[in-house]
């Protein structure tokens, strides 16, 4: 565990502190003001992660004025010291950070020219390019570490956006683990219930056909078990059409024919409160013919169709849209609702298996949407947040 110091106190404090305290000590200035404002430097140095770049800055640029004007001004050796803002601020605040400090330094170190009478100098011509020169080293070391703060910057983000991308891999393989295990697991299940329901099924019919006329519980009795063993078989298909592989019929097609072939399926479907839900497309022009097995895509189309529907308010609108994102080789389609979005909670769990928050749900219906991508060597991605709706993502390879 690290200790409360720690989080206070930096190992490179203690350079800082020890560094500023031997310029002070070895300064070749008497001046006691000069050797007071290296060690309130040294300071400032330790006190900046707390009280913050921008007032850090203003506070060095000052005492900086103040110790060249208790030194030798224009002629001052502790000039250097001005490189402490300039640096500062091009690591924190970018190129336009580096270029007003280094404008400030180099005002701040260039006002002793029109302070020369008193301190009774005078700038001989030939020590004028040395002035210059000085005045030029700010600007050397700002850009230089602007483009090392820069660079240093832009290799962060690509390490996070690598990371990023490892992680969602990561999920993905976790995703198609658990897939393929419950999928062996629900196929070796549903062929072993079959056969019981079968039975439970035929017993029950020929129940009601020998139950006397007027034994009406017996004969209700008999229709329920009918009903719950026609249920159970459907839920059983569900299972099986989850677990057994799919062989796909790759063909190479109008990507926008089978999106509307699929809205129109579920114009015809919906029913109840989602009858009044309208479909929006958003298709792009640039998007180019792929190959796919029409069929399945309809299926998981539809399928995020019927969910965001039924996470819309009645009479919402739920757009489809296709794009090819740049610099990717992938086709994009979103469907896109504004209903009640998810659970941030429930984000990586809803395309499991026998996961869901519906109280008739099975849980099976984006697990397969999820396969049937898997299985085009696509991905599917969600993006919601409760009360402004979810945006469901699929990506398909164009050259597969």
């Amino acid at each position: 565990m690290t200790p409360a110091w720690r989080r206070y106190v930096r190992p490179q404090d203690f350079v800082w502190l020890l560094f500023f305290s031997a310029l002070a000590v070895f300064s070749p200035e008497p001046d006691p003001v000069a050797r007071t404002v290296l060690v309130a430097l040294g300071v400032l140095q330790l006190l900046e992660p707390r009280i913050g770049p921008i007032a850090s800055i203003v506070i060095e640029l000052i005492l900086c004025y103040v110790l060249l004007g208790h030194s030798e001004g224009i002629s001052s050796s502790f000039f250097v010291v001005l490189f402490l803002p300039v640096i500062s601020a091009a690591t924190n605040f970018g190129l336009m950070g580096a270029v007003l400090s280094t404008l400030a330094a180099c005002g701040v170190y260039l006002s002793f020219l029109l302070l020369l009478p008193i301190y009774n100098q005078v700038v001989p011509p030939e020590e004028v390019p040395e002035v210059v020169l000085r005045a030029l080293f700010f600007l050397v070391v700002g850009f230089l570490t602007y483009q090392l703060a820069a660079a240093s910057r832009d290799k962060t983000r690509k390490l996070e956006a690598a990371n990023q991308s490892l992680e969602e891999a990561q999920a993905q393989v976790r995703r198609s683990d658990r897939l393929a295990a419950l999928g062996q697991l629900t196929a070796g299940l549903a062929h072993e219930l079959r056969n019981p329901m079968s039975t439970m099924k035929t017993s029950a019919e020929m129940l009601q056909r020998s139950v006397d006329s007027d034994n009406a519980i017996a004969r209700e009795m008999a229709g329920y078990i009918v009903q719950e063993v026609d249920r159970t078989n459907s839920l059983i298909t569900r299972f099986l059409d989850f677990a057994r592989p799919r062989y796909l019929r790759m063909e190479t097609g109008d990507l926008h024919a089978m999106l509307d072939r699929a809205i129109a399926q579920f114009d015809r479907d919906k029913s109840g409160p989602s009858a009044s839900i309208s479909v929006f497309k958003n298709y792009s022009p640039d998007i180019p013919s792929i190959r796919f097995d029409s069929e399945l895509l309809e299926h998981v189309i539809t399928n995020l169709l019927q969910n965001a529907a039924q996470a819309s308010p009645p009479g919402a609108v739920v757009t489809v849209k296709t794009r090819v994102p740049e610099g990717s080789s992938n086709v994009e389609i979103s469907v896109i609702d504004r209903g009640s979005g998810i659970d941030p909670k429930n984000l990586e769990s809803i395309f499991n298996p026998f996961f869901t928050t519906k109280s008739e749900g099975t849980g099976l219906g984006l697990a397969i949407v999820s396969k049937i991508v898997d299985e085009h060597g696509g991905q599917i991605t969600v993006e919601s947040a409760p009360g402004e709706g979810s945006v469901f993502c699929v990506y398909l390879p164009v050259g597969k």
